[in-house]
């Protein structure tokens, strides 16, 4: 849906409201045509049916304008009399036309002055659940939502287990392009595993101002830019679905390329523009190694004891493991008395990947040594040839393409590119890329797997580990509330946060105390 085709839209449900309660402006004393002005007549209703002016803003906040929408219909028709059960529900299930009904055959009176209190203690309940979803359905979309570390790709920095608040408000919060979807989940309704959401219509992509931008070695949350999973259904048929973009799988990785770098992986390590990428001091790199020992391992005493962040056999007999560590892990676990050898795994692949980017045998590189590659940016041009191709084609058919409503195709013909058919030699990107790429280094499907994170995948950034636990459930308290970013060892601010739930309690309760007196 582009902004033309949503202005269209809105001005037909202004058209419809108008038709359907100009009547009723007239009985609660206002002028009929009140009820034509956009936005205007939002403000006059809410005077009309006693509530509060800011609930217009909410009529026009995606997600929430769906919960919003049927109480307002609801309010209308209490505002006139209408109180019955049954009114209640024939006002919702007709998506609000039952009120058409009410303007034209009904003789009401307009009751200015009723109760806004619930009758009913039933009536009470569902009106603080609806009110306490908007809030969290505001914060979840524009200021914070939970995440939950589930790999090992970023480990050292974050752990699985690891529960997140991930800001949207760092690199400016995206509003949802899902017009229609069950509040505060993402593509799947749990328990009963059905798509939580319907792929039309989609509003036009649009992110609110941040007051930061994506800087080299931040921890980023961003939707998997290939994602056509079928989560829904648990994987169950093997299909692939369209997603749209904010429907996809949520993926955290460390940005380590930024829009106009030129990267490269030698060794495993990644140099951009020539000189090798430092990381901060939290983060640490691991890599994979094959291990020979004397007699089988207890792999959880090892994993524990020398710090390393995935251990496993890798033959019947025992003898013969590989592991993910860092180098002083290495350097600890390569004395063990039962280790035999350690080899690193780090060595260039006989045999190409055919699962690294680009996926083109022009360039047979693997997880070790990768590159050197663009990463596009936004108004910069690239040449064009069957040579390059493979780096952009699905920027150009897909992320600048199906995505952005444009039917782009790309062909080969003889040692030409063609775009719909007509040859091109350059292209001129529309948006900002990324490169995103784990810390685990042999570990990590990151965009060496499907290549460049587009802009508008970007969710946000994670600030704050507020809870965590092992793999065994029991918690690592040294974890709770702490920062994601900074220097040095993450100091928890558990004892901090405790303190001012207590503090506000106290003030609470002598607050109320004072009132009662």
């Amino acid at each position: 849906m582009t902004f033309t085709t949503l202005l269209l839209f809105i001005l037909i449900i202004q058209a419809i409201h108008f038709l359907g309660t100009w009547k009723l402006y007239k009985l609660a004393g206002r002028k009929a045509w009140e009820a034509a002005i956009p936005v205007y007549n939002a403000v006059v209703l809410m005077k009309i049916i006693n509530r509060p002016w800011w609930w217009v803003i909410l009529l026009f906040v995606p997600i929430v304008n769906l919960i919003m929408f049927p109480v307002v219909w609801v309010e209308t028709l209490r505002s006139f009399g209408r109180n019955s059960t049954a009114d209640t529900w024939l006002g919702i299930l007709t998506l609000g036309l039952y009120i058409y009904y009410i303007n034209y055959t009904q003789d009401v009176k307009y009751i200015g002055e009723r109760s806004l209190t619930p009758r009913t203690s039933t009536g009470e309940w569902i009106s603080s659940i609806l009110f306490a979803v908007v809030a969290a359905t505001i914060v979840h979309t524009y200021f914070m939502q939970p995440f939950t570390i589930p790999t090992s790709s970023l480990e050292k920095t974050l752990l699985v287990g690891d529960f997140l608040f991930v800001s949207k408000f760092h690199y400016g919060a995206r509003t949802p392009l899902t017009a229609v979807s069950f509040p505060m989940v993402h593509d799947t309704i749990p328990v009963v595993r059905k798509k939580s959401y319907s792929t039309k219509p989609q509003l036009p992509y649009f992110r609110l101002p941040g007051f930061q931008k994506i800087k080299h070695n931040d921890i980023v949350v961003f939707n998997w830019p290939i994602d056509t999973v079928n989560a829904f259904q648990q994987y169950s048929d093997g299909k692939h679905y369209y997603k749209p973009i904010d429907k996809k799988s949520n993926y955290v990785k460390r940005c380590v390329g930024l829009p106009g770098d030129s990267l490269e992986v030698r060794d495993g390590f990644v140099y951009i523009n020539g000189k090798q990428n430092e990381l901060p001091d939290r983060a640490k790199l691991q890599f994979a190694y094959a291990i020979s020992v004397k007699k089988p391992l207890n792999l959880k005493y090892i994993a524990d004891r020398y710090d390393i962040t995935d251990i496993y056999p890798v033959n019947r007999e025992g003898s013969l493991y590989q592991a993910h560590m860092t180098t002083e892990a290495y350097e600890k676990f390569k004395n063990y008395p039962d280790v035999n050898q350690i080899v690193s795994l780090k060595n260039k692949s006989e045999n190409w990947e055919k699962g690294i980017f680009p996926h083109d045998p022009q360039y047979q590189w693997d997880v070790n040594f990768f590159g050197p590659i663009y990463i596009p940016k936004k108004d910069a041009s690239v040449a064009i040839n069957t040579e390059s191709i493979s780096f952009y084609k699905r920027i150009i058919e897909v992320y600048e393409g199906s995505e952005m409503g444009l039917n782009n195709e790309i062909t080969i013909s003889g040692t030409q590119v063609l775009l719909n058919g007509s040859a091109i030699t350059e292209y001129t990107f529309l948006q900002d890329y990324y490169w995103m790429m784990g810390d685990n280094r042999n570990n990590s499907e990151d965009a060496r797997s499907w290549g460049y994170t587009p802009y508008n995948h970007v969710v946000g950034k994670p600030v704050f580990v507020w809870m965590s636990y092992n793999s065994d459930w029991k918690p690592r308290w040294e974890r709770f509330f702490t920062t994601v970013g900074g220097n040095g060892k993450p100091v928890s601010y558990l004892y901090y946060f405790l303190g001012l739930v207590v503090a506000w309690y106290v003030f609470s309760f002598f607050r109320k105390k004072k009132k009662k007196a």
